[in-house]
């Protein structure tokens, strides 16, 4: 019986079939849970106290009011009773804002408005070149 050596050759490459398939597995399992991540949780914000801010006298400020249905009101330094639309607010800022551009811009919203309506305020701020914006709030009582 004469049995014929053959010597196989090693091999240098790397079968890169069962790393294709792991990295396919973890793709589609990051595919599924992503979008789970992204989903947003009921929180409790805290409720703090901060410093106020200190305008110069100097400066103007405007304030634009929201009341708890969702009125825009404009505080020119008249008081104004009659509520203003976004695109009116927007054109009238613009024009302070072209006129003194360290102007600043405060937003007065009731704490029962809608949260969108506070970010559209705000986009249309930005839109009519406001730089400087804040949020007036109540100082936290010490019980809570």
């Amino acid at each position: 019986m004469a049995r014929s050596k053959t010597q196989r050759k090693p091999m240098s490459d790397i079968n890169m079939v069962p790393f294709i398939d792991i990295m396919m597995v973890l793709l589609v399992a990051f595919m599924i849970s992503a979008p789970m991540l992204n989903q947003g949780v009921k929180v409790n914000l805290p409720k703090v106290s901060s410093e106020p801010i200190r305008i110069p006298d100097s400066e103007k400020t405007l304030i634009i009011s929201i009341k708890a249905k969702g009125d825009y009101f404009l505080d020119l330094g008249k008081h104004s009773d009659q509520a203003t639309s976004l695109k009116t607010i927007q054109e009238k800022v613009s024009k302070i804002v072209s006129a003194q551009p360290g102007v600043q811009v405060l937003i007065k919203g009731d704490q029962q408005v809608d949260y969108g309506k506070v970010i559209k305020l705000m986009a249309q701020l930005q839109r009519a070149g406001v730089k400087n914006l804040g949020l007036i709030t109540d100082p936290a009582s010490l019980k809570e």
